[in-house]
């Protein structure tokens, strides 16, 4: 059989690693200012941009999808090369992918410091950033199939499983919770509503954790964990249950986000159940990585890539133990809107995606710079600081998870609220402050790696084309007798990713269309109407600061909630958010009752300088939102946008918005005056104020000894 020569492109795969290293330090210094802002304001430098609210998105972003995301592209270009022994099919498509990535995530940053956002948590990047995600992934698809097709191995390998899965997937998720209706360049609203957007949102929000942290991360474990222990998969069959039960169970578990909420109880059910069995192939994978090492622990004590591999598996295991027992509604009842989920969220992110990256990296570039690492040395220094700061992060905020849940539910003997929600802040300040200490040991380890590295590249000689030879693939021969299912599908790319939609699309038509479908699911309420031109533009400012990232719009029946904010919140009341904004973190209260709770100058006074109102507050100011002005231009392309979601405004509203719009902010304008308190009617604290008047008002209140309690509490 003729051998045919040809070159691996390891150019690409430097591109990707370089832009991996990189965005490590921007995401990870991104995260360390936003865990450092929460208890010291002054960091927020009453300057937008370095704001929380608009710091958060901007780190969790950067970790994603420029650090992870990156990573992944790494990974995929190295190994999906080698297990087809073929170059990949286009270097132009390579480029395309790494530039527009790139360019999609310098876009995505300016743009969520600038304020232009979604407020969808994970998918806060604005329409055309959505479109050109689009086409790059299409790009990047495009060329891992070309690649797959003139392979020159007949069988697909456990990790391209997973690639395939991985890109499918992504791509539906993307694109289902993407539809939104433009009004201008960085502007537009959630195309579904309340109820609707928050189950499609957390759909993708769930599935973005399982399909781009996930099942990608455990391609590369399959392909880099064999490698570096020089070991085989320990098992083929438990790799097939792992791939198929995995791909299956995670795209029904979103609704496990939303438990207690106004999502339909038989939808949180659904997610329960499937969130409790995902631990079965969850753990299945974790065991199959940790027994191929069987026989070899004498070497994870020697390499260092491998201890980052075990801990990064040990870190899988208990993230995806914890992720079921989270959705357990009594475990859930304690830890949703806290800190543990803090907790939770980083046990992956550092452990599981962090440490498995840093192994790639340690394992690659010494590979295609045809040299040694530098310093195991450094490389196991690494490795120490990084668990350290993983343990001093996640612990902390598994502490303050229980403090904060035990301090909102305490009642006093005669049945009050005992702790302001204040009090419950400041109490974790020596925790937030700890778990900022871990956040930087993370880093020091990160910044160890980068001299390691760089000192690595600078002492070899690196192969762009590296030179390879393999049999073509030859045609297939008929075999008689009965085949496994598998092993016939594994031959054909295109069958496998057929397959895998089909599958990963069952979870989501089925909980999608009840909830769409049936109104009996989503009542209507008589009573809540739709925003005012100002409030609607108040809204629009709320969403832009990010300030759902620390309050939530969400009262769930708890005797504890009711008492301290009002009434629980009801499905129909939120037919007219577009997008919706119950919030998953309170380091402040909820504000779903914030609605005629307190006077317009107490939230003048509160956004201008929110110490003075609430001593010991950890919120920043907002000095801006009392020179920038409301653009009224836009208010009727506003108004004919919530017109097309079927938001009933009358016909022909959009012409009158504006006079509508002036006569509120007159109001609150006049009511201001009386306070010696002087403003514009289009200042963007009057719109802000009237949008926070209004939050909850239409509901009717709870009994008036609750809001006092709730008032006391406050």
């Amino acid at each position: 059989m003729q051998i045919e020569k040809f070159y691996y492109d390891n150019k690409t795969v430097k591109w990707f690693a370089y832009a991996t290293i990189f965005w490590s330090i921007v995401g990870m210094l991104a995260g360390l200012w936003a865990a450092v802002s929460i208890y010291y304001p002054a960091l927020n430098l009453n300057f937008a941009p370095t704001t929380f609210g608009r710091m958060r998105p901007v780190h969790t972003n950067a970790v994603i999808f420029a650090f992870v995301g990156n990573g992944i592209f790494m990974g995929v270009y190295y190994s999906l090369q080698r297990l087809c022994k073929t170059r990949m099919f286009s270097d132009l498509l390579s480029k395309i992918h790494f530039w527009g990535w790139q360019l999609i995530i310098v876009a995505g940053a300016l743009t969520l410091w600038a304020g232009y956002t979604t407020g969808k948590e994970y998918a806060e990047l604005e329409w055309p950033l959505d479109i050109a995600i689009t086409l790059v992934w299409v790009a990047f698809g495009v060329n891992m199939f070309g690649t797959i097709v003139k392979r020159r191995e007949r069988h697909l390998y456990v990790a391209i499983w997973f690639y395939i899965g991985t890109w499918i997937t992504v791509a539906m998720l993307h694109i289902v919770n993407s539809f939104e209706l433009p009004i201008s360049l960085l502007k537009s609203y959630s195309w579904y509503a309340g109820v609707q957007d928050a189950l499609v949102q957390w759909w993708y929000g769930h599935n973005a954790v399982a399909f781009f942290l996930t099942t990608p991360y455990l391609g590369l474990m399959y392909y880099f964990l064999p490698k570096a222990a020089n070991r085989p998969v320990y098992s083929y069959r438990l790799s097939i249950i792992h791939f198929w039960s995995l791909i299956f169970i995670y795209i029904w578990a979103g609704p496990h986000h939303l438990l207690y909420t106004a999502l339909p109880d038989w939808a949180q059910s659904l997610g329960t159940v499937f969130s409790v069995m995902l631990i079965a192939p969850s753990w299945g994978g974790m065991m199959n990585g940790l027994f191929t090492l069987r026989g070899a622990w004498d070497k994870v004590k020697e390499e260092p890539v491998l201890k980052f591999l075990v801990v990064a598996l040990t870190c899988y295991g208990m993230a995806t133990f914890e992720g079921p027992m989270l959705s357990i509604k009594t475990v859930n009842a304690i830890t949703h809107f806290t800190d543990w989920t803090i907790a939770h969220v980083h046990v992956g992110a550092l452990g599981w995606n962090g440490f498995l990256t840093f192994a790639v990296l340690y394992w690659l570039i010494p590979k295609m710079w045809k040299t040694d690492l530098y310093s195991k040395k450094l490389a196991n220094t690494h490795f120490w600081i990084g668990t350290i700061g993983i343990v001093l992060y996640t612990v902390p905020m598994y502490w303050a998870g229980f403090t904060q849940s035990f301090m909102w539910k305490a009642f006093t003997e005669d049945g009050l609220i005992k702790f302001r929600f204040l009090e419950t802040v400041t109490h974790i300040m020596p925790l937030y402050i700890t778990r900022s200490i871990g956040g930087a040991l993370y880093l020091s380890g990160a910044v160890v790696m980068v001299y390691n590295l760089y000192k690595t590249i600078a002492k070899g000689s690196f192969v762009a084309d590296e030179a390879a030879e393999a049999a073509p693939l030859a045609k297939e021969v008929a075999t008689h007798g009965k085949q496994h299912w598998h092993s016939v599908i594994e031959k054909r790319p295109f069958q496998m990713l057929i397959l895998s939609f089909v599958v990963v699309a069952i979870g989501g038509i089925i909980e999608f269309m009840p909830t769409f479908l049936v109104k009996s699911n989503i009542p209507t309420i008589a009573s809540v109407k739709p925003y005012t031109p100002l409030e609607l533009h108040g809204r629009d400012i709320y969403i832009r600061e990010g300030c759902y990232n620390c309050h939530s719009q969400m009262v769930r029946p708890f005797r504890h909630e009711v008492a301290r904010y009002g009434e629980y919140s009801k499905a129909g009341e939120f037919v007219y958010d577009h997008p919706f904004q119950w919030g998953s973190k309170r380091t402040g209260p909820d504000l779903a009752r914030i609605g005629g709770k307190y006077l317009d100058n107490w939230h003048y006074n509160h956004m201008l300088n929110p110490q003075t109102i609430s001593p010991g507050s950890i919120m920043p100011s907002y000095p801006w939102l009392f020179e920038d002005q409301i653009d009224t231009t836009k208010t009727p392309k506003m108004i004919r946008a919530m017109q097309t979601l079927g938001v009933p405004y009358e016909k022909g509203y959009d012409a009158i918005a504006n006079t509508d719009l002036i006569n509120q902010a007159n109001g609150i304008k006049e009511r201001l005056k009386a306070d010696k308190i002087k403003v514009q009617n289009t200042d963007e604290i009057v719109a802000l104020i009237a949008y926070l008047q209004r939050v909850g008002k239409d509901i009717k209140s709870a009994p008036k000894n609750q809001v006092a309690s709730a008032a006391a509490a406050e």
